[in-house]
């Protein structure tokens, strides 16, 4: 194995209900744009929850021709828009085949196209049933959709940890490029579960709000939270090594240096109240990276609205951060995506890096009623200039599934 190496993020593609593309994303986080809506894709008049995230503009036909389009899910679609979206953000950068790698996640995959087919074997009979079905609900066909796409021969493969999944790409993509497997690789997550039936299963398991209001749904470390709002999307981001990026005189948003996990062991959907699992992951995400608590300017929380999480996740911070706690910035910009499962990891990637290029803390909007369990500084309701070294995302799933990744200001 070679020497550990830098590893720096150098394209990001973000297909999101707040923004699709870098530029778009990115003023719709600064600005507090609410990415909420009453769902329009299919009647939910009969449902408990009447609010999603949904990307209800988004043109396939920009990204797939028609034929591809018609034989892949709806996830996969997202994915395909944000790597391409992430690849052109790098400069299409050049790579040795076997030497680019992918890593891309999903909590769900092509759930759609099952639901679908299952309708035809039950109305049409069994020989109706699509030959695509099988590659198109698999969770690992946004990863191999990608590489025939991008041409990329290396490593290849799909991470699915729930709600932690899409920060588990990113952060083992890191760990190949770092350590020499590969000189490139592309990460990030994708999810396209807003339907029906997942609606009313989340729904029966109390963890989505009940709030009909799409102003005042998704409001996390609020007290009047009571659970998240299921949206759908992808994001992707090119992590590279530095060296290479420097040689090729690429820009560079952000230097990737730490990555920790672990699992509560707790419950298979609570988590732990104490937050120690989080806490693990956050102390092996800085060991990882070599910096002390007391280094971190900006939290990207998991933050996901529910009354268990948010406090679960300050219980963490506060064991991880200790006086430092009340001083660092904390936000949740799921209060604006709302909950993209398991691409959420790798959009809130996507924020670190840009945080720190542009000296920006996006907010945690629809925070109005303090809770006395969430007493920490979470950045609310308007975007804070501030300069960011160091920052630290967190991604926790059902199973009790913990991923943090770390980024600083490349030197």
């Amino acid at each position: 194995m070679s020497a550990s190496r830098k590893v720096v993020v150098t394209g990001i593609g973000p297909v999101t209900p707040v923004g699709t593309g870098l530029d778009d994303f990115w003023a719709g986080l600064t600005t507090g744009r609410n990415g909420i809506q009453t769902i329009a894709r299919f009647d939910a008049s009969d449902l408990p929850v009447k609010v999603a995230g949904e990307i209800p503009d988004f043109e396939v036909s920009r990204w797939l021709d028609a034929k591809e389009a018609r034989r892949t899910d709806r996830y996969v679609h997202f994915a395909i828009a944000a790597a391409k979206l992430a690849w052109e953000d790098a400069g299409t950068p050049e790579v040795q085949a076997d030497r680019g790698g992918i890593v891309f996640a999903t909590g769900i995959g092509g759930i759609e196209w099952l639901l679908t087919q299952h309708s035809v074997l039950l109305e049409r009979g069994p020989g109706r049933v699509s030959p695509f079905m099988v590659p198109a609900l698999m969770a690992n066909a946004a990863a191999g959709h990608i590489a025939m796409i991008l041409g990329l021969t290396g490593p290849n493969f799909c991470t699915v940890s729930a709600c932690a999944s899409g920060a588990h790409a990113v952060g083992e993509g890191y760990r190949m490029v770092r350590d020499g497997l590969i000189d490139l690789a592309v990460v990030g997550g994708s999810e396209a579960a807003t339907l029906p039936l997942t609606v009313a299963a989340f729904a029966q398991m109390q963890a989505l709000t009940k709030n009909p209001d799409p102003e005042t749904a998704s409001r996390p470390f609020d007290a009047a939270r009571d659970g998240f709002v299921l949206s759908e999307g992808a994001c992707a981001l090119v992590l590279e090594d530095a060296e290479r990026a420097a040689a090729r005189r690429a820009r560079v948003y952000a230097e990737v240096v730490g990555y920790g996990a672990s699992d509560d062991a707790f419950h298979i959907t609570a988590p732990d109240p104490k937050g120690s699992g989080a806490a693990l992951a956050m102390r092996r995400a800085l060991d990882d990276a070599g910096e002390e608590p007391s280094a971190v300017d900006y939290i990207n929380a998991h933050g996901t609205s529910t009354p268990l999480n948010d406090a679960a996740e300050t219980q963490a911070i506060k064991a991880v951060m200790g006086d430092s706690a009340h001083r660092v910035a904390i936000s949740s910009t799921k209060s604006m995506t709302g909950h993209m499962l398991g691409a959420a990891g790798a959009v809130e990637a996507a924020v670190l890096s840009l945080a720190i290029d542009r000296g920006q803390i996006p907010p945690t909007i629809h925070y109005e009623t303090p809770d006395p369990d969430c007493d920490l500084d979470y950045v609310p309701n308007e975007a804070r200039e501030a300069e960011v070294r160091l920052a630290i995302s967190n991604s926790f799933g059902f199973g009790g599934q913990n991923a943090v990744v770390a980024l600083r200001r490349a030197s």
